[in-house]
């Protein structure tokens, strides 16, 4: 094995991280903000006595 190969694993690796975390940051952002809920109309509780 070449000596900058551990290098190469663990730059590829952080790469990785990187890419998720944005991608995860960017989908917690959009369940925050209330957009999916735009169109939800709560369903009226019927009461019976």
């Amino acid at each position: 094995m070449n000596s900058n190969t551990i290098y190469i694993i663990l730059g590829v690796v952080f790469a990785i991280y990187l890419a998720v975390r944005i991608t995860s940051r960017s989908k917690s952002n959009e369940r925050k903000s209330r957009k999916f809920m735009e169109n939800y109309e709560r369903k009226e509780k019927k009461e019976d006595l």
